[in-house]
C-alpha cells in the first residue's frame, strides 16, 4: 500500500495528465454524431476520383431541396380556401332593412311604393346572401376556386361569387331600372348599406392546417436505384442528376439503423482517430513546449478550450441547425491561445479542432478549409490585444476571409451566383462580432486559471500602480534603474522578436525586494558611506542576494503573475556577488563560493535571458568614468561574454546570433544616454 501511495504521488503529474486525456476523449466521442461515415468524399462540379461506383443496397433517390421548396409553393398556390358562412346574419340584416324602411319611408315623397321597395330591396338581398358577404378583400384570383361550409356542408364556388359590403351601390344601381333607381335609389343604396352585414369569414386555420397536410404528404423521393446498379463511373463529372443520387446515398447510409455490434465497432473508430488528434497535442506540447507540458493548469486550460469548441459547434449544429454553423466563433481559440502562449501553438492546437469537428459538420472539406485559412489570418493579423482597434481591425479581416471563401466556393459547385443564400453572409458578420467576445473571455480565464495575457500586463506596466508607487517613493534609485532597464530590456527585445511588454513589466518588478531595505543599496544611498562596507562581507552578500527572495515575497503578496515572477527569480541567475566573495579572500585568504552565489534558477526564457544583461550591463555602466563609446562596447561584451561562460544562458531558448543582437542594441542605447554633450559659455 505504501508503495502504491509513494508510486501515486511521484506520478501524480502524469497520471493527472493521463486523466485528462481519456475524460477529453470521451467527451468528444459523446458529443460526435453516432451514425456511419460515408467513405467517399466528392464536390459538385469535381470529376469522381473513385473507381466505379455501384449501388451497395437499393434506396431511393431523394429530391433535392429547391425541388422540395418548389412543390411546396405550388401547394400553396393552388390549395383551396375555407371560408364559413353564418345564415343567421342574412335575416337579421332583413329585419334591421325593414324598420329602417318603416321609420323613414313616407308615400308622398316616391313614385314607387312601400311594397315594391321592399320587394326590390329582398331580392337583392337574396343575390348578395347567395354565395356569401364579406367585409374585406383577401389576396386571391377572382377565379380562384373556394370552399364555402354553411352547417357542416361544403360547396364549390369562385372567390369572385363572393359579394364584398363595399360593391353594395354598385349592385343597387346594377339591380334597379333607370326610373325606378332614380326614384328610391339613392335611399335604397343608404338603407341597404346601413344593413348588409358580412357573413362570411376565411377559416385560416382549417386552411393552413389542410396545406400543411398536403406539404407533409409531398413524397421526398422521384426514383428508386437497384442494388448493384451503376452510379457513377471514375472520371465522370459530380453534377446534375448523378451529384442528387450520390447525396441521396450517402444520407441513406448514415441513416441506417446500425445493431449493437455496429455501434461498438463505431465507438472504437471514433476512439482511435480522437485519441490520435489529442496525442498529436500532447506529443506536440512534449517536445516544442515543455514548460506548458509541465505545467498542468496550462495544459488544462488548452483541453478545455478545444473541448468547448467541439461541444459548442456541435450543440449548434444538431440542436439548432447545420446552417448556423458558421455562427460558431472558432478563431476565438487561436486568438485566446496566441495572447496567453505563442502563434504556433494556437495555430496547431486550432488545427487539430477543425479536424476533429470535420466528424460533426456537413460539407467538411468547405468547412474545414475557410475555418484553418481564418485561423491562419487570426495568427498573422491580431497582434497586441492591449490595443483595442486591432482586434476590431482583425475581426474584420477575418470576416472578409469568410465571406470570400464561402463566395468562391458556391462559384464552383454552381456556376453561377443566382440562388446563392446571401443571409450566410450574415452569419459571418455574427461570427465577426461573437469573435469581439475575446476580450472580456482573455480576462475571465486570467482569474479562473491564473494566466496572464498582454492586457494585465499593459495594466501592470502601469507606473502609478500602487506597488511601482510604493518603489518610486521607497527606493527612488532602484525605480530610476528599473526604468532604464526596461527601456533597454524592450528594444532588446524588439531586435530579436521577444515579449517585448512582458519583458518590460518584468524589468519594472525585478528589483521590488530592495524596498526591504533600499538604502543598503548604492543606488538609493545619498552619501558616499555603504553601510554594508562596515559588515562582515558573508553577511553582506547574504543581504544582497535576499532581494530575490524578498521581491518574490513582495510579489506573491500583492498577486504578481507567475510569468513576473519569473524575472524576480532569475534575473542574477546563479551568478556570484564578486565584490564581497573577493573582499572576504582578502580578509580570511577562503571563502565558500555557496555563501556568495544567487539561488538561481537561471534564465530559462528568451525574456528572462534578456533581463539578466540588461540588469547587469546598466547596474555596471552607472561605475564607468568618463564613458565613451570604445568604453562602453568594451565593457558590455565583457559582461555578457561571463555570463555565458558561467553557463547562464544554458537553459535559455536563445541563440549566439540574438545574443549578439542583444549586445549592439545595448551598446546603442548606452551610447545614447551617455554621450557627450557639448559645454555652452556661461
Amino acid at each position: 500500500m505504501k508503495k502504491i501511495f509513494v508510486f501515486l504521488t511521484e506520478n501524480q503529474s502524469r497520471i493527472y495528465r493521463a486523466f485528462l486525456f481519456v475524460m477529453s476523449t470521451v467527451l468528444v466521442i459523446y458529443m460526435l454524431p453516432k451514425g456511419g461515415q460515408f467513405k467517399y468524399d466528392y464536390q459538385k462540379g469535381k470529376p469522381w476520383q473513385y473507381e466505379n461506383l455501384y449501388a451497395p443496397f437499393s434506396f431511393t433517390i431523394k429530391k433535392n431541396k429547391e425541388t422540395l421548396v418548389k412543390e411546396e409553393n405550388g401547394i400553396r398556390e393552388t390549395s383551396v380556401p375555407y371560408f364559413d358562412v353564418d345564415e343567421k346574419v342574412k335575416s337579421g340584416a332583413i329585419t334591421e332593412f325593414n324598420s329602417l324602411l318603416d321609420q323613414i319611408y313616407n308615400d308622398s315623397l316616391f313614385d314607387a311604393s312601400k311594397e315594391q321597395t321592399q320587394r326590390i330591396a329582398n331580392q337583392i338581398f337574396d343575390d348578395v346572401y347567395k354565395t356569401g358577404v364579406i367585409e374585406n378583400s383577401y389576396s386571391y384570383e377572382p377565379d380562384r376556386l373556394i370552399y364555402v361550409r354553411n352547417d357542416r356542408e361544403f360547396s364549390e364556388a369562385n372567390y369572385n361569387q363572393l359579394f364584398k359590403v363595399k360593391d353594395i351601390s354598385g349592385k343597387v344601381k346594377s339591380s334597379l331600372p333607370e326610373e325606378v333607381y332614380y326614384d328610391v335609389g339613392e335611399l335604397l343604396t343608404k338603407l341597404l348599406g346601413r344593413s348588409v352585414k358580412a357573413n362570411t369569414i376565411l377559416d385560416s386555420k382549417f386552411t393552413e392546417e389542410t396545406i400543411a397536410s398536403d406539404i407533409a404528404n409531398i413524397n421526398p423521393n422521384r426514383g428508386i436505384i437497384e442494388k448493384g446498379g451503376r452510379i457513377i463511373a471514375k472520371g465522370e463529372v459530380v453534377e446534375g442528376e448523378k451529384f442528387q443520387i450520390l447525396n441521396s446515398l450517402k444520407k441513406e447510409f448514415q441513416s441506417q439503423i446500425w445493431n449493437q455490434s455496429n455501434y461498438y465497432w463505431l465507438i472504437v473508430g471514433y476512439s482511435m482517430l480522437v485519441s490520435l488528434v489529442f496525442l498529436m497535442l500532447f506529443l506536440f506540447l512534449r517536445k516544442y513546449r515543455p514548460d506548458i507540458y509541465a505545467n498542468n493548469t496550462k495544459v488544462t486550460f488548452i483541453f478545455f478550450n478545444v473541448i468547448l469548441m467541439v461541444i459548442l459547434t456541435t450543440v449548434v449544429v444538431v440542436k439548432i441547425g447545420a446552417l448556423y454553423v458558421y455562427v460558431v466563433p472558432l478563431c476565438i481559440l487561436p486568438l485566446i491561445l496566441k495572447a496567453f502562449f505563442d502563434p504556433r501553438l494556437g495555430l496547431f492546437v486550432h488545427v487539430l479542432t477543425i479536424l476533429l469537428l470535420g466528424f460533426v459538420v456537413p460539407n467538411s472539406f468547405e468547412f474545414m478549409f475557410l475555418q484553418i485559412i481564418a485561423g491562419v489570418v487570426t495568427i498573422l493579423t491580431v497582434s497586441e490585444l492591449y490595443r483595442r482597434a486591432n482586434l476590431f481591425i482583425s475581426v474584420g479581416q477575418i470576416t472578409l476571409v469568410y465571406i470570400v471563401g464561402y463566395f468562391a466556393f458556391y462559384i464552383i459547385h454552381e456556376g453561377n451566383i443566382e440562388g446563392i443564400e446571401w443571409i450566410t453572409f450574415g452569419y459571418f458578420i455574427l461570427c465577426g462580432l461573437a469573435t469581439l467576445f475575446a476580450h472580456p473571455l482573455i480576462y475571465f480565464y486570467e482569474r479562473i486559471f491564473g494566466l496572464v495575457s498582454d492586457v494585465s500586463l499593459l495594466e501592470l506596466s502601469d507606473t502609478n500602480s500602487k506597488l511601482l508607487k510604493e518603489l518610486s517613493n521607497k527606493a527612488p534609485g532602484t525605480f530610476h534603474h528599473s526604468l532604464n532597464v526596461a527601456n533597454l530590456a524592450e528594444a532588446a527585445a524588439n531586435e530579436i522578436g521577444a515579449n517585448a511588454m512582458l519583458i518590460r513589466v518584468g524589468a519594472l518588478y525585478h528589483d521590488i525586494g530592495k524596498m526591504s531595505n533600499p538604502t543598503l543599496f548604492t543606488e538609493n544611498q545619498v552619501n558616499s558611506v555603504n553601510a554594508l562596507n562596515e559588515i562582515e562581507p558573508k553577511e553582506s552578500a547574504s543581504i544582497i542576494i535576499g532581494h530575490v527572495i524578498n521581491g518574490i515575497e513582495i510579489a506573491r503578496k500583492n498577486k504578481l503573475p507567475d510569468r513576473v515572477i519569473d524575472f524576480i527569480r532569475t534575473h542574477h541567475g546563479t551568478s556570484l556577488v564578486y565584490y564581497f566573495y573577493k573582499k572576504e579572500l582578502e580578509l580570511k585568504g577562503e571563502a565558500n563560493e555557496a555563501d556568495f552565489r544567487y539561488p538561481g534558477p537561471t534564465p530559462f526564457s528568451k525574456e528572462t535571458a534578456i533581463l539578466m544583461m540588461a540588469d547587469s550591463v546598466e547596474a555596471a555602466s552607472k561605475s564607468l568614468k568618463e564613458p565613451t563609446s570604445s568604453k562602453i562596447d568594451t565593457f558590455v561584451e565583457k559582461i555578457i561574454d561571463t555570463q555565458l561562460a558561467q553557463g547562464q544562458f544554458l537553459n535559455a531558448n536563445i541563440t549566439l546570433k540574438e545574443i549578439q543582437l542583444i549586445k549592439k542594441v545595448l551598446k546603442k542605447k548606452l551610447n545614447n544616454i551617455y554621450h557627450l554633450r557639448v559645454e555652452y559659455p556661461e
